[in-house]
C-alpha cells in the first residue's frame, strides 16, 4: 500500500484559506445577487381562464380597486388581473381583488405588460430599465429572466408574438422565452462595429407585427422624422435588417408630433400632424415604408393619445374622441365624439368610456347603442378599459377599478 500523504501545518491553512475565499465569495455573490432582493410567492390555487361575456350589463358598480402606477392599462393573464406598484407585481383575483400571488424586487419598476399569458415586468437597475422577469399569469411563477443594456425609461408594447421595450435610444425585442430578437439604436459596447444602420437618433414611437417592426426616428440633421420598417426577428438580433427606411416626405419640415399607431401585418399606420402646407392625416405604408393611402383627420390629438386593438378595428382614442381605424387597411370608419379613453370589447359591442358613463356602440358601424352610468368623479382622462369574463377594468391614472 502507499503510504498517505502527510498533512503539512501549511497545508491546514492553504485549505483554511480557500474555504474562507469560497465563504466569501459565495457571500459577496450573494449580496450582489437578484435572489437576495427578490421575494416571490406563487398562488396556492391558481387563476382560471374566465369565460367570455354574452351580454352587457344594465349597470355597473365597483367590486374592487387597488394601487398600479406601473401599469399603463389594465393588465391581464392568464385568467389573473395583475396590478404594479413600487418593486411589487401582484396577481389579483379577477372577481374580488384578493392576492393570488406576489413579486417583489428591491428594484423601481419601469413598466409591466401582459404577454402570452405571462406577465412582463421590467425593473431598473445600474444599467437601466434592462433587468426582466416573466411570471406566469395564473400563479406567478418565474418563467424566464434576462438583464441587459437599456434607457433609464422605456414604453412597453406586444403583439401577440414579441415584446418591444423601447427607450429614447435604445429598443430591443423579445420572444416568448426573453431571448431578444433584435436590438436597435444606441450600443454601449457593439462586439461588431457599425452593425446599426444609424446613430444618435432619438426613438420616438413604434408599433409591431409578426414579420414587421416600425420605428419613428428623429435623426440630426434631417429635415423631418424618419420612418424605418424592420425584421422583427432578423438572422442576427445585433443586425438590424431593414426593408425600407425614409424621411417622411408627407410631413413638413420641423413639424413635431407624429406618432407610429399600428401595424399589421405589412402595412403601418402613422399619424402625420398638421403643418403649414398640409393638414393632418393617417398616413398607410407598405411592407417597404413606401405610402398607400392618406387620410385626413382632426388635427387636435393629444400626446397622450392611444391606440388597442378591439375586435375588427384599432380604437385610436385622440385625445377629446376615438377614431376607428380598419384592421387591416386602416381606412377611418366611424369617430365616437367626448370619449375620455379608447375603449373595450365586451360581448361583441365596443365600450367607451365618457365623462360619468360608458357608452355602449355598434362595432361595426360605431352607432351608440346606450350608456351605463359610472360615477368616476374627481378622476380625468385618459381611462384605459379592459374585460375580463363579466368584470370591467379601468385604468384611471395610478389606480386601477375593477366594475361589475
Amino acid at each position: 500500500m502507499v503510504a498517505p500523504e502527510r498533512r503539512t501545518r501549511a497545508d491546514l491553512i492553504a485549505a483554511a484559506a480557500i474555504a474562507v475565499v469560497v465563504v466569501l465569495a459565495a457571500g459577496v455573490i450573494w449580496l450582489r445577487s437578484d435572489a437576495r432582493g427578490t421575494t416571490s410567492v406563487t398562488a396556492e390555487t391558481p387563476a382560471t381562464p374566465a369565460d367570455t361575456a354574452l351580454s352587457i350589463p344594465e349597470s355597473v358598480t365597483e367590486i374592487w380597486r387597488a394601487d398600479s402606477a406601473s401599469t399603463g392599462r389594465p393588465v391581464i393573464a392568464g385568467g389573473a388581473v395583475v396590478t404594479a406598484e413600487g418593486g411589487a407585481v401582484i396577481g389579483r383575483d379577477r372577481d374580488t381583488g384578493a392576492q393570488l400571488w406576489s413579486y417583489t424586487r428591491d428594484l423601481p419598476l419601469c413598466g409591466v405588460i401582459g404577454a402570452w399569458n405571462s406577465v412582463v415586468s421590467v425593473y431598473r437597475d445600474g444599467r437601466g430599465c434592462g433587468s426582466v422577469t416573466e411570471l406566469a399569469g395564473a400563479n406567478g411563477a418565474r418563467v424566464a429572466q434576462r438583464t441587459s443594456d437599456a434607457d433609464d425609461a422605456v414604453v412597453l408594447s406586444e403583439d401577440g408574438t414579441y415584446v418591444t421595450s423601447r427607450g429614447m435610444h435604445r429598443m430591443e425585442l423579445w420572444r416568448s422565452d426573453l431571448v431578444r430578437t433584435l436590438e436597435f439604436g444606441r450600443v454601449d459596447a457593439p462586439v461588431n462595429p457599425n452593425t446599426q444602420p444609424r446613430s444618435g437618433c432619438e426613438l420616438l414611437s413604434s408599433a409591431s407585427s409578426s414579420t414587421r417592426l416600425a420605428v419613428l426616428e428623429r435623426c440630426p440633421d434631417e429635415p423631418a422624422d424618419r420612418l424605418s420598417i424592420l425584421n422583427p426577428a432578423p438572422k442576427d438580433n445585433t443586425e438590424p435588417d431593414e426593408y425600407g427606411s425614409s424621411v417622411l416626405a408627407d410631413l413638413d419640415p420641423g413639424v413635431t408630433g407624429a406618432r407610429v399607431l399600428a401595424v399589421a401585418g405589412d402595412r403601418t399606420a402613422v399619424y402625420l400632424p398638421a403643418g403649414p402646407s398640409t393638414g393632418a392625416r393617417v398616413g398607410v405604408f407598405d411592407g417597404a415604408g413606401t405610402p398607400v393611402a392618406m387620410h385626413p383627420v382632426p388635427a387636435d390629438v393629444s400626446p397622450d393619445s392611444k391606440v388597442v386593438k378591439v375586435g375588427s378595428v384599432y380604437s385610436w382614442w385622440t385625445g377629446s374622441r376615438v377614431i376607428a381605424l380598419g384592421a387591416t387597411d386602416f381606412t377611418p370608419r366611424w369617430t365616437i365624439e367626448g370619449a375620455i379613453g379608447p375603449g373595450a370589447l365586451m360581448a361583441g359591442q365596443i365600450l367607451v368610456p365618457v365623462d360619468g358613463a360608458i357608452a355602449v356602440h355598434d362595432l361595426s358601424t360605431g352607432a351608440e347603442v346606450r350608456r351605463i352610468a359610472v360615477d368616476r368623479a374627481g378622476e380625468q382622462a385618459p381611462v384605459t378599459s379592459a374585460v375580463v369574463g363579466t368584470v370591467l377594468l379601468e385604468q384611471r391614472g395610478d389606480e386601477l377599478v375593477a366594475l361589475r
